[in-house]
């Protein structure tokens, strides 16, 4: 487990406030709520006691030259007086006026409005300190707009960092300084030039730690040096015209109101790292005089560096780092499209606890994901890189040029043609000295056979039935050890945790180690697998197997996001708009609770015919853990001593006799709950 942090704080971002309950003037219904949403979150910070809040601006919704401003700013300070930590503002550009953009009706930043909001909300830029971190707030709508207040900010902010060198700093801002690369075009959505090379500049010039920006209304990540930049969600709508980075239809209000990427973030800071949670609110609401529904006992969440469980990785068959091209919207940008990056499938791992990818070596050769893939390494992402047949000179160089970014490279050939290969791969080992395994394509799988018709489909991947085949392979063909691993595709018909158990056996004899491959899809290609309770059920059994599996077994989940299209449709762990499913609560529960490791699958068996599975895991010290699905009370009655959590919500309940079994849970000895995870109460 990991150390407890020196403190934690959270960051909010715009909440754009009303000037009354359940009313806006904007035309989107999702926008009546942002009160209530605000409410809500008050409410739950509350509960999380960070010791301060820094909103990141747009706090009210009316701009400043409109009269209902007053009203709105009265109503945000009333509601916020209910906060217990300190808030700390940032101004945005609802709150003191746009940058200078000559296309936007809206005002721009002027004295007066900066006297305005100043009389609501204090000084528009200022820093402070807690306990050894040096948190800086900007003005970033006053950027590059020519008024005296520029370049009074503008000294100070260089005294204020230059007198606070080799501190741990944070910068607090509205208007991010890109959502792209630093040498974007100017758009509604970033910091224009010069303004943006000079904070740039003093960004890196002294070291500043993290980064926190609003106004995208939407989750993004990137590093800058040594320096992490986080664009927060809102708490009260998303900008809808980035529903262009899903492939999909554009959901509620034309994406306005996709609820599930609503939230804030809590910051927990250690010794030498911040470590940011996005909590997502889903759009809940709390009305005037309403109180939160009573906390309920619950697994720990897992945050993106602290898994232990290195084992568990996904196949990321959609692009996962890919740069779209938004469409002008004549809402707020017309005259060119804007580049920015979709990076909810990294916060989807992260919220799960996952750090481990499999991606094909395109992702290497392309210097833009390797960049990303470079990013996410230096946080604690594993790359297992895969290709079918040898890697050609190109691809060879840059897996060289990327040393210390790819893990393992999985090597996918023809069984035939394996030997031919083997002097390639010892050359491949020595130049690039990544872990490598081998796959195999299987040209004769009697699944291509099926009801009489012939699927016209690839299979890769050994079956665990090979020992005989793989042991003569590796004590003639491999004896030097070019390999370390072999690939096994579990088709899913098969059982994962029967699977963990048998290539447990293998692995002591190959002394190679075993990534199981596990399929959720069926084997024809027309049938869609789209049972969200079956597959997490799967994926269940497959974490838990491979939680107990031991050193050498790992696990790669297939698949992360929805195929909702083309062959094989099934659902992942992720919705096509990268929102949590069943699955995704189900993992992140369960890393959540093992995250400690040291325990041995001891067993798996089914019963009543075949509707209730049982896998047992134990640790050294004799406690032990079961998952439960499908169970009923007859199976907990017999010596049932401990607590049952509730994978799909992460509920902590205390057995009862009389009480319904969650279909998907964990049977934990009472001692080991608190050892094996922080709840929600604790």
């Amino acid at each position: 487990m990991p150390s407890d942090p020196l403190f934690t704080y959270a960051v909010i971002a715009d909440t754009h406030m009303n000037q009354e309950e359940n009313y806006s003037s904007s035309p989107y219904p999702c926008n009546a709520l942002a009160n209530a949403r605000t409410r809500y979150v008050i409410a739950e910070l509350n509960r999380l006691k960070p010791d301060f809040v820094v909103h990141l601006g747009d706090i009210v919704n009316p701009v400043p030259e409109l009269p209902t401003y007053t009203d709105a700013a009265n109503h945000f300070k009333n509601l916020v007086k209910a906060l217990d930590a300190p808030l700390h503002l940032v101004p945005g550009n609802h709150d003191i006026g746009d940058k200078p953009v000559s296309w936007m009706p809206a005002g721009t930043v002027t004295e007066e409005h900066i006297a305005l909001y100043e009389s609501h909300f204090g000084k528009h830029y200022y820093s402070f300190d807690h306990k050894g971190l040096h948190v800086v707030i900007v003005n970033t709508p006053l950027i590059n707009s020519g008024l005296d207040a520029e370049q009074e900010q503008r000294a100070w902010l260089e005294d204020d960092l230059k007198g606070n060198a080799g501190r741990r700093i944070v910068l607090c801002v509205h208007y991010p300084p890109y959502v792209s690369n630093p040498e974007e075009n100017g758009s509604y959505d970033n910091i224009d030039e010069p303004g943006r090379s000079w904070l740039l500049g003093l960004i890196q010039q002294h070291r500043v730690e993290v980064i926190f920006c609003g106004h995208v209304h939407n989750f993004w990540y990137d590093r800058l040096a040594e320096s992490e930049m986080y664009l927060l969600p809102s708490t009260a709508f998303v900008r809808h015209d980035y529903s262009e980075f899903f492939h999909i239809e554009p959901g509620d209000q034309y994406g306005r109101n996709d609820e599930p990427k609503l939230g804030y973030c809590v910051v927990r800071v250690y010794e030498n790292e911040q470590i940011v949670e996005t909590i997502r609110t889903y759009g809940r609401t709390l009305d005037e005089a309403q109180a939160l529904a009573p906390e309920v006992k619950s697994v720990r969440p897992v945050l993106s560096r602290e898994s232990t469980i290195d084992s568990i990785g996904v196949d990321m068959r959609h692009p996962w780092a890919e740069e779209m091209e938004i469409a002008p919207s004549g809402a707020v940008d017309e005259f060119e499209r804007k580049i920015a990056r979709n990076d909810y499938p990294v916060l989807a791992l992260w919220e799960m606890g996952l750090r481990r990818m499999r991606v094909p070596i395109q992702d290497v050769a392309n210097p833009k994901t390797r960049k990303r893939m470079q990013a996410l390494k230096r946080i604690g992402h594993t790359f297992q890189v895969f290709c079918y047949g040898l890697p050609n000179d190109a691809l060879l160089y840059s897996l060289a040029d990327a040393s210390g970014l790819v893990d393992i490279l999985e090597v996918v050939l023809p069984w035939d043609k394996t030997p031919g290969a083997m002097e390639a791969l010892r050359s491949i080992k020595a130049k690039t000295g990544v872990r490598l395994y081998l796959s195999r394509v299987n040209r004769k799988d009697a699944a291509k056979v099926a009801g009489a018709r012939f699927n016209h489909l690839i299979s890769h991947g050994f079956v665990l039935a090979e020992r005989a085949d793989l042991a003569d392979f590796t004590n003639t063909l491999d004896s030097d050890r070019v390999l370390d691993g072999f690939v096994f595709r579990i088709p899913n018909d098969a059982s994962p945790a029967d699977a963990v158990i048998e290539a447990r056996d293998l692995t002591e004899l190959l002394d190679r180690d075993a990534c199981l491959y596990i399929r959720t899809s069926a084997a024809s290609p027309a049938e869609a697998y789209i049972d969200d309770e079956e597959n997490a059920a799967r994926i269940a059994e497959s974490v838990v197997a491979c939680i107990g599996g031991g050193t050498r077994i790992s696990a790669v989940l297939d698949t992360f996001a929805d195929i909702d299209r083309g062959y094989f449709a099934r659902t992942g762990l992720v919705d096509r708009r990268y929102n949590p499913r069943l699955s995704s609560h189900v993992v992140k529960n369960l890393i959540g609770l093992f995250q400690e490791g040291g325990w041995l699958l001891e067993e798996k068996h089914t019963e009543a015919g075949a509707a209730t599975i049982t896998v047992i895991l134990r640790n050294r010290q004799g406690g032990h853990a079961r998952l439960l699905v499908n169970g009923v009370e007859e199976n907990l009655q017999s010596g049932t001593q401990g607590d049952i959590i509730d994978l799909a919500t992460g509920s902590v309940l205390a057995f009862d006799a009389g009480m319904q079994v969650p279909r998907l849970c964990m049977v934990i000895e009472r001692q080991e709950t608190a050892r094996l995870a922080k709840t929600g109460t604790e």
